[in-house]
């Protein structure tokens, strides 16, 4: 690594001007960011500190039901709080199961759905679509932790457990840049284009910063679920996840990790079906089925599939029975 400076705003407009100028990156609990300098995946001369800025910490619970969590919120505080834990329990378990207690100490939820992914080919500077070359080595190579749906040119997985279970929670980024622009972005959209953008996973661009997570009141409550999968007991990514949430509303959401480059929501049609009634095993499997439909394993990632379809079975059967 290159020596580089570091910078320590107290204000959003101090943090933009800092990112604003070139090889700036800004710095959460740099979890991921230190081993990507490490990794010689980035280069910044300038490192922007945006933990200290007002509101960046703050869980804001409003009487509707909805949430505002800042982007420096630590992951381990999510994991812990009494009223997340029981209006987003899927938030919450899935914080839980990041990484090591250090790590869920230190990450930050803004710095967690923003990091770059596990691909060995990727983080060993093998040249690929997001490490200066064309293609996906993986394709042919070693593939037993890429993607089945969604893949392609780039088939690496996105590694965020919380990012699963705010794409389940129908969540929105409040992303600000130069001369505090800002703009709101639903989750689903923050991804757009992971698996084909040679420069990232997400739409933010250079000098822009997450300011916050939004909730909605009707994500609030209701059944929910988080499970997942790992080659470890514990402490590993997920080989396979699943965020299911059936909304007091009635409406179910369901959303596999692990399987895509970014969280991958099942056919809205399958959830009609499990939001419909209660479903027997039988009519289960055959849902799981459907929602699979699309999958496309590589030549070693197949059980990626069983494993899916495992997860979609349970959560389906505990939501259309909720």
């Amino acid at each position: 690594m290159k020596p580089f400076d570091y910078h320590r705003p107290d204000t959003s407009a101090d943090a933009l001007a800092a990112l604003g100028v070139p090889e700036s990156v800004a710095l959460g609990g740099g979890t991921d960011l230190l081993v990507t300098m490490k990794e010689g995946l980035i280069d910044p001369a300038h490192l922007v500190d945006v933990r200290h800025l007002k509101g960046a910490r703050d869980i804001t619970l409003r009487a509707d039901g909805s949430a505002r969590l800042g982007g420096a919120v630590r992951i381990a505080d999510l994991a812990t709080h009494a009223v997340i834990r029981e209006r987003f329990a899927a938030l919450a378990e899935a914080a839980r199961l990041v990484g090591t207690p250090a790590l869920r100490n230190m990450g930050t939820i803004a710095g967690n759905i923003c990091q770059r992914p596990r691909c060995w080919y990727f983080r060993r500077g093998v040249p690929c679509l997001k490490n200066g070359g064309s293609g996906c080595a993986a394709v042919d190579g070693e593939n037993q932790y890429h993607a089945i749906m969604g893949g392609g040119p780039c088939h690496a997985v996105h590694p965020s457990d919380p990012a699963v279970a705010l794409t389940a929670l129908d969540a929105s980024v409040e992303i600000v840049g130069a001369r505090d622009a800002r703009r709101s972005v639903p989750i689903a959209l923050f991804f757009a284009n992971a698996e084909s953008n040679p420069l990232g996973e997400t739409v933010l661009a250079h000098g822009e910063i997450i300011e916050a997570i939004e909730i909605p009141a009707h994500s609030a409550g209701g059944t929910q679920h988080y499970e997942k999968l790992m080659q470890r007991g514990a402490w590993d990514f997920a080989l396979v996840s699943l965020a299911g949430i059936k909304r007091a509303d009635g409406e179910v959401r369901l959303v596999l990790g692990g399987v895509a480059p970014a969280p991958q929501r099942v056919n809205p049609s399958v959830e009609e079906d499990v939001a419909s009634g209660a479903l027997d095993d039988e009519s289960a499997d055959a849902l799981a089925e459907r929602a699979l439909y699309d999958a496309a394993p590589l030549s070693k990632n197949e059980y990626k599939v069983t494993q899916a379809a495992a997860l979609l079975k349970r959560a389906m059967l505990e939501l259309s029975r909720a």
